[in-house]
Formats: structure tokens, C-alpha cells, sequence
């Protein structure tokens, strides 16, 4: 059996697992929890392959010094990826165990029963314990244990349900001092001069990379708002119009790519085009908008940096603090601490720097940085505004023979880790400042990144997609939960929409015309029928579908949403139907197919970054509103049974939500609107475009 990605780069037995005289199993992943159950899946599949009972697994958060580097925590692979290479590890483990203790006890391998860790009733692991068992490779030993079987309760939920200290957030050290930043007016500004030193704190400059230390979080607080308003700046560079984002992305340059699929050969007969339908989408710049604001702990000691983060990467932040430090990999320490979930790259790197750019300055003492809440919101990697365009032929019998899709996007990845100039908002302001590289998209192998499931998730005879990488970029731009794939889903499933209404068709049977994959024929139907497909609604109500294979490789997903317009648009109800291969934990999956969906629901109906002047100005709840809990819908799920390998399920939803909101908006209005956020001002604009369209 070939080895896993992961495994193939950390082959040690040793470096994945331990087992401890004490009588449990330490666990070592490089991927971390962000609120998402991971390590709770993880600790169930290291379960049931070594036959143990939950209470003798013992996950341990990732750190440098111990874990496997497994690269970063994101794109809902981590039980596709880790999962799979603990399974594999814990097979080869129970199997060098097992040997072992048949030739203590003088019986046949093959005889040997295996409970809660215990071989034949006589000999445990615990008993055979020994660290020199696992220092070898892994070397791909077919697997011959049943997938887990009982489900965990979630590890994580206690401490956060009671209250009880967990985040980042809650840490303290012997000596704790805090440190806040001083941001610039807005991108691009520098420091011209920097005002006096506040009483009681200690003023840390390198260029235009400003800050205060103090022994309390409040005198720090006050004293960086006293120090920004005795500074002065540079004026900020331009950023384009928030209402004509979608132009503006067009006019660019940009890196241009394209992918054309099953090209029409133009000596053979193909069906004739009777018509084209196009349409235009768009959506703007996103935060994050984490509740709890992004914080760190870093400690020098002896030249050597300690950093306590909640990083998606600790891997890929100790080499980008290294690098804008100055300083050899080795010299640094990053041990995961949970924060407030984020699902993107939202500023835990660069709030890690901040504390280790002034821990440097205060001995040995460690410093406690908290972002404040427009700092979160003014200076996060944001999800980069989108423009769409799809055209798509039509056959005289209404079937789709071509499909175009082009998009603009900046790219979806400025993650630290990658580049040779540190990815950290504060390197950039050192002197000499470290360059703004512009951002990346992922590889189209692993899904990619503005383009993500710009592919149809259909049966297509011929398709194209050209992806124009805008390379100005006025705004910091970066991952967040799905990347294109919001956009792309949304767009294409309007547009299915209309080509079933156009064709006189049911959206949902003219979705299974046009593909042959029975596991998506099989999540559509599921959905459609949970849904009450079909049945009647009261004025100012609408249903609306919306479907896609994420990454067009890993979940299906099908959506029924029903909304009510009035005043403002409300959902009121999400039926999502799933197929996630072999479940390892299924309130896992529902919980991240449910946030998903409302995590789509509050982008499409409310988010939106807004900026004047070269400043952004939704820097607070009241300016960037999000999705409160009264008006979260209910969302109910339904899990496809399935013996194909696991795949995530964190972004698979987000998609198809998104769609099928728009698409019940369209069934209760007659409009479709195809510019994110469904606010007023965009409904309106909706219904005088299709006016002109009809005029």
C-alpha cells in the first residue's frame, strides 16, 4: 500500500506516535484545532485502529519541536490527508506490538484478541512499551483493521461549554507584560515621526513598525491610542471604488491562464448552437470577522523565540518569523494554543510577529499582543473581491454543449511560509522593509484557488475556463473558507437556473439531465427530497437549489434553500444533503456542513469590506455587519451512506448555499441577482438591469 502525502514526508513511526508506560497513546498531527472537531476525528480513527478506548488516546497540539510537519491546516483535508496517514501508522504500530507479544506469550499472531489495548488478555502496550518499536519508517503495510467504528464525544467542547481557560486568548505566564500596535491610516502610509512615549509604556519603533509595551493590557491600550494620535504618516495609497470593484478587477493587469476541456474538433459534426446565454456575477472584498480578535504570546530567552499562536501553520510561521527576525529556523519555538475559529488566513501570523517584534524589547519577559476589533476587521488578509463571467450554448433540445467561464480574481493565497520575503503584515513596515509579494493561487492538482470549482460539476461535452490573476492589489488578499469556490458555485448555479426556466424545465431535473454521477444524482435527489421540492409556498416565500462537487474531487453537496422577502431578504431554512465518503465522525460533519452554510448565508446576505479614501471604513459590527444569531436559519443535514476514502466537509457547503439562496431569492422575486451582498441597493439594481435587458 502506497504511503500518504503526509506520511511520505514524515515516514518516522515515531514522529506520529508514542506509547507511554502509563498506560495511553500521545498523538502527534501537524494539523490543528480551529473549532472544526479535527482532533476529535483524528483521535477516533487512532482508536479504532490500535483498539483502543478514547480515554487512552491523548492528542498533543501541534508544536515544532515534536510534531510532523504537515504543512497547513486548511482546504478540509485534514482527515483525507492526516487521518489517513495516523490510520496507516497505527496499522504498522498495532502490527510490530502484535509481533511482539505473540512471541512473548509463544502463540500465533493470527490468535491474538485485541481489547482497549490489551493482546490476548495478558500483554498491553503499555506493558511493551518501548520508544525503539516505532523509530523506523513507515512502510506502507496493506491495512488489515476495521475503519473506527463508535463515535467520539467532542475533546474540545468541555472547556469551551463551562467556560473554563483554552484560547490563546486566556494565557498567562510568570512576568506577562502586553503590547498593542499602532496601524497607519491605511495601506502604503509610512511614519514620518512618532510622537513621545506615553506614561508607563515603552515605545518600540523599526521603521515604520510602531508599538507600545506595558505591564497591564489597559495602559498598553491607552497608550497606543495617545501614541497614534501624536504621530504622523504619509497619505495612504489609492483604493479603487467600492461600487465598481467588478470594472475596476477588469481593467487590471493580470497573469492570464487557460484550461479548455473536451475542445470540439472543428472538421467533425457537432451539434448545432441555437443559442447563448450569458451572465456577469460579482463579489466584494471579505473579513474574516472572528468574534474573538486575533492574539499571541511571544517570549525571548537566550536569543531563542518561544511563540504561543493560534496559526493554521506552526511549520510555516517559524520560517517566515525567522526570516523577518533575522534568525536561524532553529532559534524558533511555535506551539498551537486554539483561538477563535477563522477557516482562511486570518491574522494569527501576523499577530504573532507583532508579539515577537516587541517581546524583543522586553527581556525575557513574555508579551501578549490582542489585535483590537479594527485591526481584525481594517487589517486582516481579505477574501479577494471576485468578478465572473459565464456563457453557456445551448442545443435546439435546451442541453448544454459549451461553456465558458473567465474569471478575475487577485489570488486566493499570501500565507507565510512560501515565499522568500516574509508573508507577515508588520515585515513589510521594518526598515528595510521586507517586499509585498502579490498573491498566489493554489495549483489546479489540489484544487486551486480563484478557479476553484470553476470547472462544471456536470457532464459538459466542452468547457473552458480562463482565469485573469489580477496583480494589483490594493488590499491584502488571501485564503478564506473555500477560496473561488463561493463565487464560482453561485454563479454557475444561477445560470442552470435560467437555462432550466428558459427550457421550460424543473431545475432539478434539468441538473440530473446533464450528469451521470450517480453519487451526485444521489445527493441532488436526497436534497430535493428533504427538501419538499416542488411544493407550493405562500407569496413572498422561494425555494431554490444549489449543487457542487467541491474542488470538483472531494464532498458533494446539494442545497435546498427557502428564503422570504420582504423588507430585507431572510433564510429560513437550509436542507443540505451530503456525500463525505466513509464517515469517521458524523456530528463532525454535520457541524461543519451547518457552518459552512451559515458562514455562506452571512456573505451573501450582509458581508461586505467597505473603504474611502484609502482607509477601510467597516472596521466595527456596526460597519461590517454579520449574520446575527436570531436570524441564522435552521439547517438540517443528511449524510449519503458511502464506502468511498474520506474526503472533508468544512467548505463543501459553502457553495452550494450560496446558490441556492440566490436561486430561491430569484424564484420568490423573478430577479436574479447577481451581485454579493444581497443588500436594498443590489435587489434594485437587479431589477433595472433586467428591465433595461427587456426594454
Amino acid at each position: 500500500m502506497s504511503l500518504s502525502a503526509a506520511l511520505r514526508g514524515n515516514p518516522r513511526l515515531g514522529t506520529w506516535l508514542r506509547v507511554h508506560p502509563g498506560g495511553w497513546v500521545e498523538v502527534f498531527s501537524g494539523k490543528v484545532e480551529l473549532g472544526q472537531g479535527i482532533l476529535t476525528a483524528l483521535a477516533q480513527i487512532v482508536a479504532g485502529t490500535l483498539g483502543l478506548g478514547a480515554d487512552q488516546v491523548r492528542m498533543v497540539a501541534a508544536n515544532t519541536a515534536r510534531s510532523p510537519d504537515e504543512g497547513v491546516t486548511s482546504g478540509s483535508l485534514s482527515v483525507q490527508d492526516s487521518g489517513e496517514a495516523l490510520r496507516q501508522v497505527c496499522t504498522e504500530a498495532r502490527a510490530i506490538y502484535g509481533d511482539v507479544a505473540a512471541r512473548r506469550m509463544g502463540v500465533p499472531v493470527g490468535t491474538l484478541s485485541l481489547e482497549r489495548g490489551v493482546f490476548g488478555g495478558r500483554l498491553s502496550y503499555w506493558n511493551l512499551a518501548d520508544d525503539a518499536l516505532l523509530d523506523r519508517d513507515a512502510t506502507g503495510l496493506p491495512r488489515a483493521v476495521a475503519e473506527p467504528g463508535p463515535g467520539l464525544a467532542r475533546l474540545d467542547l468541555p472547556d469551551k461549554v463551562f467556560g473554563r481557560p483554552r484560547f490563546i486568548h486566556d494565557m498567562t505566564r510568570p512576568g506577562l507584560c502586553h503590547g498593542r500596535m499602532v496601524r497607519p491610516p491605511g495601506p502604503g502610509a509610512r511614519l514620518l515621526a512618532a510622537g513621545a512615549a506615553p506614561t508607563g509604556v515603552t515605545v518600540v519603533r523599526d521603521g515604520s513598525l510602531l508599538g507600545v509595551v506595558a505591564d497591564t493590557e489597559e495602559v498598553a491600550v491607552a497608550g497606543a491610542i495617545a501614541l497614534a494620535a501624536a504621530s504622523r504618516w504619509t497619505a495612504p495609497d489609492a483604493l479603487p471604488e467600492t461600487v465598481a470593484l467588478a470594472a475596476w478587477l477588469r481593467a487590471q493587469p493580470a497573469e492570464t491562464t487557460h484550461l479548455v476541456h473536451a475542445a470540439p474538433d472543428p472538421h467533425s459534426n457537432q451539434p448545432a448552437i441555437a443559442r447563448t446565454v450569458c451572465a456577469d456575477y460579482a463579489k466584494p472584498y471579505l473579513a474574516h470577522a472572528s468574534i474573538g480578535p486575533s492574539c499571541a504570546v511571544a517570549q525571548w530567552t537566550d536569543g531563542a523565540l518561544t511563540v504561543w499562536s493560534h496559526t493554521q501553520s506552526v511549520f510555516n510561521l517559524r520560517r517566515d518569523l525567522a526570516l523577518a527576525l533575522r534568525i536561524e529556523p532553529d532559534k524558533v519555538t511555535v506551539q498551537h494554543v486554539e483561538g477563535s475559529g477563522c477557516y482562511g488566513h486570518n491574522p494569527a501570523d501576523d499577530v504573532a510577529f507583532d508579539a515577537a517584534f516587541l517581546a524583543r524589547q522586553a527581556g525575557h519577559r513574555p508579551v501578549r499582543v490582542q489585535w483590537s476589533r479594527a485591526d481584525e476587521l481594517g487589517w486582516t488578509p481579505f477574501s479577494p473581491a471576485m468578478a465572473v463571467a459565464i456563457e453557456a450554448d445551448l442545443d435546439v433540445a435546451g442541453s448544454i454543449v459549451g461553456w465558458r467561464h473567465t474569471i478575475w480574481s487577485n489570488g486566493h493565497s499570501t500565507r507565510p511560509g512560501r515565499g522568500t520575503s516574509p508573508a507577515l503584515l508588520g515585515a513589510w513596515s521594518l526598515d528595510p522593509p521586507f517586499e509585498r509579494q502579490p498573491a498566489i493561487n493554489a495549483a489546479r492538482a489540489v484544487g486551486g484557488g480563484a478557479d476553484r470549482n470553476a470547472a462544471p460539476s456536470y457532464d459538459l461535452p466542452s468547457w473552458s475556463i480562463t482565469d485573469h490573476r489580477v496583480l494589483s492589489m490594493p488590499l491584502r488578499a488571501s485564503a478564506m473558507r473555500a477560496l473561488g469556490a463561493l463565487l464560482n458555485v453561485f454563479a454557475a448555479e444561477q445560470i442552470m437556473d435560467r437555462l432550466a426556466l428558459d427550457t421550460g424545465s424543473d431545475p432539478i431535473a434539468y441538473r440530473l439531465r446533464h450528469t451521470n454521477d450517480h453519487r451526485a444524482r444521489a445527493v441532488i435527489e436526497m436534497a430535493a427530497r428533504h427538501g419538499n421540492w416542488g411544493s407550493p409556498l405562500p407569496e413572498g416565500m422561494g425555494r431554490g437549489f444549489g449543487y457542487a462537487r467541491y474542488k470538483n474531487t472531494g464532498a458533494y453537496c446539494a442545497v435546498v434553500a427557502l428564503i422570504e422577502a420582504a423588507e430585507v431578504i431572510r433564510v429560513r431554512h437550509l436542507v443540505i444533503a451530503c456525500d463525505v465518503g466513509i464517515v469517521i465522525d458524523a456530528d463532525g460533519v454535520v457541524n461543519q456542513m451547518e457552518g459552512g452554510a451559515i458562514q455562506a448565508t452571512s456573505w451573501v446576505l450582509k458581508e461586505a469590506v467597505r473603504f474611502e479614501a484609502g482607509q477601510v471604513t467597516s472596521t466595527s459590527w456596526e460597519d461590517y455587519p454579520i449574520l446575527t444569531f436570531s436570524e441564522i436559519p435552521a439547517v438540517s443535514v443528511h449524510i449519503a451512506p458511502s464506502d468511498a476514502p474520506s474526503v472533508g466537509a468544512g467548505e463543501g457547503s459553502v457553495g452550494p448555499t450560496a446558490a441556492a439562496i440566490a436561486n430561491a431569492v430569484s424564484a420568490a422575486l423573478g430577479v436574479q441577482v447577481r451581485q454579493m451582498p444581497f443588500s436594498p441597493d443590489h435587489v434594485i439594481a437587479a431589477f433595472d438591469e433586467q428591465m433595461g435587458e427587456q426594454a
